[in-house]
């Protein structure tokens, strides 16, 4: 495939991170594993993962561990919580942290309490766990440098009372990826998968999310990467249909194109850059 304008990629076109692996705060001696699992992201957890009378150590561990070169990803514990001032304090200015995940996030003032403390370069990923967050999600979106939306499904349910984390959270996962959308920021992410053994339940899962508009996964085990990986790839038959429009494009000089018999048009393009990009982001990146 050229580089002509006619098939050139757009920055919007380069996907998102699909995979966000979860490390214990107190667990530093996993920090480099983690790393080095194959996610596309690691999280250091401050929040579920750390006991009350460990979230001290678990912050102090998380500040040592965290590296300029290789920025992480860390989720504070929430805004009501006694140890958000602390984390704030320690964390979000701190250079090796990339962005901050906010758990049970409600309101635009919980996010600008965050950012006041924030290095310029710091991002935000707002986690919708509550009906408030729900309602709330057009002003969540809005707030300055929000990356991307996640959707912790665990929390949601016992909020509202939900039994089931698949038909019955699917009114709220349509509503994450539209408010995402329209806010224009970056393709929300799906809440873990308990299943750790079965990567074909895992793979499934990972799809659903795929399916409603979601571009990427929580993952609480690195042997969820791989599956929640797949499921969010382009298969061989799509990739190939992708450079075969393209090349068609890049040759019609502006001219009517079909490829396998169907009109190709503007959003058979577009469908067709994404994939590409895709593609050679991913490439690129093993």
């Amino acid at each position: 495939m050229t580089t002509d304008s006619a098939v050139q990629l757009d920055e919007t076109d380069i996907p998102a991170s699909r995979s966000y692996l979860f490390v214990p705060g107190n667990r530093p001696e996993r920090f480099e594993k983690a790393r080095a699992a194959g996610a596309d992201q690691a999280i250091f957890d401050l929040e579920d993962a750390v006991q009350a009378d460990a979230k001290a150590e678990a912050r102090a561990a998380v500040l040592a561990g965290v590296d300029t070169l290789r920025p992480a990803l860390v989720r504070i514990n929430g805004f009501e919580t006694p140890w958000f001032e602390d984390d704030l304090a320690a964390l979000a200015s701190c250079r090796g942290v990339a962005g901050i995940l906010l758990p049970k996030a409600e309101r635009r003032e919980q996010l600008s309490a965050v950012l006041k403390r924030a290095h310029r370069d710091l991002v935000l990923f707002p986690m919708i766990e509550t009906a408030r967050g729900i309602a709330n999600l057009s002003a969540l979106c809005a707030a300055p440098r929000v990356e991307r939306l996640v959707f912790g499904t665990l929390d949601f349910q016992i909020d509202l009372g939900i039994e089931g984390d698949a038909d019955e959270l699917n009114l709220f996962r349509s509503q994450i990826v539209l408010a995402s959308r329209l806010a224009e920021i970056g393709t929300p992410v799906d809440g873990i998968s308990t299943v750790i053994a079965d990567s074909s339940v895992i793979e499934a899962e990972a799809r659903r999310g795929r399916r409603f508009g979601f571009g990427g996964k929580l993952c609480i085990h690195p042997a969820q990467i791989d599956a929640v990986h797949r499921a969010f790839a382009w298969s061989d038959a799509q990739t190939d249909w992708a450079r075969r429009v393209l090349l068609a494009i890049e040759a019609s000089n502006g001219a009517a194109v079909a490829v396998d018999g169907k009109m190709v048009d503007l959003p058979v393009i577009l469908k067709a850059r994404r994939i590409a990009a895709q593609v050679t982001t991913n490439r690129v990146a093993r």
